[in-house]
């Protein structure tokens, strides 16, 4: 354990020394060290590829999941993606040292904010190696050093990532210690980074609710996160049928293992003759057991639908199944549907699909959610979807980030005055 210690403070410390090189390094400085770790990945693919290789095999000797697998697999798309989240962040604009808000006080000073990176992440996060990507990225762009704490399960290849971002920062002359990568894979790591307070700024968990759930007894640096994403799909007594069915299909089998994956569908009851039969039918032929209340059994009975049907408890309302199994009600409006949201909701990513504008903008305000849709799959609450570049995490706390974060959600303000010798009478 004080090995442990001594190693972690270490990091700790190199890392916030680290900092303060990030916080006045240049735009251009940061845009070439992402460029950089781009082109070492398109060059090291097929290293990267023996490493997640390796990295699966033991895993699949382990026992685990098909939906961890998916999430640990580092295939040719995921890295395409990877290269391009990098070029993305490099394209968007700084936000740090950017002033905002200046106005004229009566006394003749000028106030405004000015952006400044946090300083310390932590990053602690289970099987994805992209996160590694994701993470340095951002964190680099907007200014902060990181220490990331992948999942032992991924040593192999967030190894192979390390030294290629470390590789990266090197080409662009910024300190090597901006990313680290813890070694160990000791859980011990994880309770000296969560309480390190005097090193680290912010901590932001990326897995299962196991983790994130001891992170929370556990941490003394504050965090960014969300534990479910207990996320619904609502189709109104106006939407549009095909859409539905895309935005339905997408939003549920698109991925199964995933935090904006639909988990319970709400369909009005004046159209479920209609709706249901359909949308049962095409999560069927892919395989998702369906968890239907008694009216939604009752439609779907009466409709001669031959796939099993399982009666949904109380406890589905509010699970997160990341995997191929739906929850369904019937609703009778949009009051019932906005009102169950609310109740069993993870605050994650909610939907509407329907042609009634009216309705459409009452569900965008009334749903407490980090992002709310309309005529669109739950699918797309993801930092890359949005423009961000790419995404640290998602938060569905209301204090400092919500949604996606993306490079604004790593920095803070600060007030800044502008003045000509002007003193307090």
């Amino acid at each position: 354990m004080t090995d442990i210690d001594d190693y972690m403070t270490d990091l700790g410390r190199r890392a916030r020394r680290a900092s303060r090189a990030m916080a006045r390094a240049s735009t251009a400085a940061k845009n070439a060290a992402l460029d950089a770790v781009a082109n070492a990945i398109e060059r090291e693919r097929a290293a990267l590829k023996d490493a997640n290789a390796r990295d699966l095999a033991r895993a699949r000797d382990k026992g685990y999941d098909a939906a961890f697998i998916d999430r640990l697999t580092l295939s040719d798309k995921a890295m395409n993606t990877m290269i391009e989240g990098l070029r993305q962040v490099a394209g968007l604009a700084d936000p740090i040292g950017e002033i905002s808000g200046l106005k004229y006080r009566p006394s003749g000073i000028q106030v405004g904010q000015m952006r400044v990176p946090l300083g310390v992440i932590g990053i602690i996060y289970e099987s994805r190696p992209n996160v590694t990507i994701d993470a340095a990225a951002l964190c680099l762009k907007s200014g902060n050093a990181t220490i990331l704490r992948g999942g032992s399960e991924a040593l192999e290849c967030n190894t192979v990532l390390a030294k290629l971002i470390g590789e990266g920062l090197e080409t662009a002359g910024l300190p090597q210690d901006a990313v680290q990568v813890v070694s160990t894979a000791d859980r011990a790591a994880v309770g000296k980074l969560i309480t390190m307070t005097e090193y680290v700024d912010v901590i932001v968990p990326r897995g299962g609710k196991g983790l994130i759930a001891r992170l929370m007894e556990e941490a003394r640096v504050p965090m960014i996160k969300h534990l479910d994403g207990i996320c619904h799909v609502y189709v109104d007594d106006r939407a549009n049928m095909a859409k539905a069915l895309n935005v339905c299909d997408n939003a549920k089998t698109h991925r199964y293992g995933t935090c904006n994956t639909m988990e319970t569908l709400l369909v009005a009851r004046s159209i479920a003759s209609e709706a249901l039969p359909v949308l049962a039918k095409a999560f069927h032929a892919k395989d998702v057991e369906l968890r239907v209340d008694a009216a939604a059994r009752a439609v779907l009975e009466k409709a001669n639908f031959d796939g099993p049907l399982v009666d949904a408890t109380e406890a589905d309302w509010s699970t997160e199944y990341l995997a191929p199994i739906l929850s369904i009600k019937l609703v009778n409006d949009l009051d019932e549907a906005i009102d169950h949201i609310n109740t069993y909701s993870s605050n994650h990513t909610d939907a509407i699909v329907t042609e009634d504008h009216d309705r459409a903008m009452r569900f965008l305000r009334e749903v407490d959610s980090a992002s709310v849709m309309v005529n669109a799959s739950t699918r797309f609450a993801d930092g890359f979807e949005f423009g961000l570049g790419a995404e640290i995490g998602i938060s569905n706390d209301k204090l400092h980030a919500r949604g996606p974060v993306g490079l604004d959600g790593l920095t803070s303000l600060k007030y800044v005055v502008l003045g000509h010798g002007e003193v307090r009478t």
